[in-house]
């Protein structure tokens, strides 16, 4: 059985948060950056496996950060981009 986009996400933001010592659950909702659970550098790691694990292309000049916030916000993000 094939693992959904946000079920993937989830791994992928649990991999991240426990890389870092943070082994605490997080919501859908939760923000990952304001709250300061990660950091620039998680983002950009994000970034590289958002490319490499969903084809995205998120190099361009339109490109918001603030769509790496929350679990929900990544969704989006990768069912948007994914569908151009």
């Amino acid at each position: 059985m094939s693992l959904t986009t946000t079920e993937r996400l989830r791994e992928t933001v649990g991999s991240l948060l426990a890389a870092r010592g943070d082994t605490s659950p997080v919501t859908d909702e939760e923000s990952l950056f304001v709250t300061g659970r990660l950091d620039s550098l998680a983002a950009t790691e994000m970034i590289m496996l958002l490319e490499q694990d969903f084809g995205l292309d998120l190099a361009g000049a339109d490109f918001d950060v603030s769509a790496l916030d929350t679990i929900s916000d990544l969704a989006r993000l990768v069912g948007t981009r994914t569908l151009q």
